[in-house]
């Protein structure tokens, strides 16, 4: 079997896996009496426990990888996956929900850094931002699929019965982890360093500028996207969204669109996160490249702190959405890269604590900021963390060209000599 369609199967296996997470993400506001829940504060608590589980976890999942099978971690993830996504309709307890959220915290960290750890393993400098692009965007179909299939599912049927599927889903994908999963991380990590091109003293340690500049970058992303834009989005379009929409005689609400809008960034990921990462193979200075969604980011969320018109806002909200998708597949491809130079595990171990890190903040700094100076302050303080990290890159990358350039000059002269 070919590298690629092993990437494809560990992406589609961490889509199965995320289904009974990204459906409760949806039916769980809507149906928290039905879980057993007692006040909506609780809703809250369920959603969220399971990220700050991930900020202690996540070293421990590495020190796992640095010991055990990779295989090994991603069999227990699923294992755990199928476990919590079963529970959520069979334990109407609040306790009992919040252990198996927390069980699901595990269970992600594991998969999502087995699954990173395999993607380095089978890439090459070559390949290996089409990989992460299509790792990213195949396994994000599983929240597609969780939000849009779980939430009709159980408007149709019962939460019970939809969480038995989505936990059996998890149970047929078994066998071919055996045959998708590399079988230890030490073989991983030594197919990673043979495919890396990079010749020994070319390997950096992880207090190198470069690694410690992706890490932050790794942060910002998570604080980004995946904790200011999706904590704040609802918010954002109830503000502007004075239209009555509808679709079928159903009118469309500020939450229903802010689901469609971030149902079209999943649908449009295997797509478009492929050839981004494929475009930056393909260029001879992949830290140039970062610069852009930065940039264009810092920029966009100038424009939408600002826009006062709603057609404005939503065209400036979907172009952001795929400033994201470029933001996340180039950082990840750049991650990758840091990984093949340096200790894979402890790397990416490293990278996913500051990604979630970010994540976990986020939605806690947007609504501290919203309370005291209001919504527009979140993306005005966003936009300028955007436009420092780039600004930090480009010197960087300056300086970077001129050691080269001396280093080039001084060989240059020995040569003469």
């Amino acid at each position: 079997m070919s590298d690629k369609r092993k990437v494809i199967g560990i992406a589609l296996i961490t889509a199965v896996a995320i289904l009974g997470d990204a459906m409760l993400f949806i039916v769980l506001p809507l149906y928290w009496q039905d879980f057993g829940l007692t006040a909506i504060w609780q809703v809250g608590v369920l959603l969220s426990i399971n990220r700050f589980v991930r900020l202690p976890i996540t070293p421990l999942v590495g020190l796992f990888y640095s010991k055990f099978d990779i295989r090994t971690g991603v069999l227990i993830s699923v294992i755990c996956a199928s476990l919590s996504t079963l529970s959520y309709g069979l334990l109407p307890s609040f306790w009992l929900l919040l252990l198996a959220r927390v069980l699901w915290g595990i269970s992600w960290s594991l998969i999502k850094l087995g699954g990173m750890l395999t993607v380095v393993a089978l890439s090459t400098e070559v390949n290996r931002g089409h990989y992460m692009g299509l790792y990213n965007g195949l396994w994000g179909l599983g929240g597609l699929v969780g939000m849009l299939a779980g939430g009709f599912l159980v408007d149709q049927l019962s939460i019970p019965l939809v969480t038995t599927l989505f936990s059996f889903a998890a149970v047929v994908v078994f066998p071919f982890i055996f045959k998708l999963v590399p079988k230890n991380s030490k073989k991983a990590e030594d197919e990673s360093t043979a495919r890396s091109h990079f010749p020994e003293k070319d390997k950096r340690s992880l207090l190198h500028p470069y690694i410690i500049l992706v890490i932050i970058t790794g942060g910002t992303m998570g604080f980004i996207t995946m904790g200011i834009f999706a904590s704040t989005l609802s918010p954002l379009i109830e503000q502007s969204y004075d239209a009555h929409w509808s679709l079928f005689g159903i009118v469309i609400g500020a939450a229903t669109l802010a689901g469609m809008i971030q149902a079209i960034r999943w649908a449009w990921d295997p797509l478009f996160a492929p050839m981004i990462g494929s475009f930056v193979d393909k260029s001879r200075n992949k830290n140039s490249w970062i610069l852009v969604p930065l940039l264009l980011g810092g920029v966009t969320f100038l424009i939408i702190g600002r826009a006062e018109s709603f057609l404005l806002l939503l065209i400036t909200i979907m172009f952001f959405q795929l400033v994201s998708t470029s933001l996340v597949t180039i950082t990840d491809t750049l991650a990758g890269d840091a990984a093949a130079r340096s200790n894979p595990i402890k790397m990416m171990t490293l990278y996913t604590v500051a990604v979630d890190l970010g994540a976990a903040i986020g939605p806690l700094v947007s609504f501290i900021i919203i309370d005291l100076y209001g919504l527009s302050a979140v993306f005005y303080l966003s936009s300028m963390v955007m436009i420092l990290v780039s600004i930090t890159w480009i010197v960087f990358n300056f300086y970077t060209n001129q050691r080269v350039r001396h280093k080039n000059i001084i060989n240059n002269k020995n040569d003469i000599l």
